[in-house]
């Protein structure tokens, strides 16, 4: 199963200043269904996002971590959750020597990927 560094920012209830992490990621086969903090977030079109956690229905915007490390929203605000365990490699992906201290909080974020689960509720949609 493919793992990527990416951004992930709650939307609903927030619009642009809902929580964000920087974290691993996994994805499905198909890349159509993202799975981060024992969530999965399904691809598609939604009201301020691009992927809906597939338990709860709340809009998340995902993507790609930018290489200017400017990855919240230009209109957002708040410090983003970076897990510990990813930090050499995000300053690697985006070529900062340092953290910046004001736009970030380190964190443990546990690999914990529902891939089962969802797995379980997926099938009984279909039923």
């Amino acid at each position: 199963m493919k793992s990527e560094i990416m951004y992930i920012e709650l939307k609903t209830g927030f619009n642009d200043k809902g929580p964000a992490w920087i974290g691993r990621v996994k994805f499905s086969k198909t890349k159509q269904t993202i799975y981060f903090l024992n969530k999965a977030f399904k691809k598609g079109s939604f009201y301020y996002g691009n992927y809906t956690d597939i338990e709860t229905g709340e809009s998340y915007w995902i993507s790609g971590l930018k290489k200017n490390g400017q990855d919240r929203h230009w209109a957002g605000s708040g410090k983003i959750m970076i897990d510990k365990k990813v930090i050499n490699e995000y300053l690697e992906l985006t070529g900062q020597k340092l953290l910046e201290e004001s736009k970030f909080i380190k964190i443990d974020i546990p690999d914990e990927y529902p891939i089962e689960r969802i797995n379980e509720i997926e099938n009984n949609k279909n039923i």
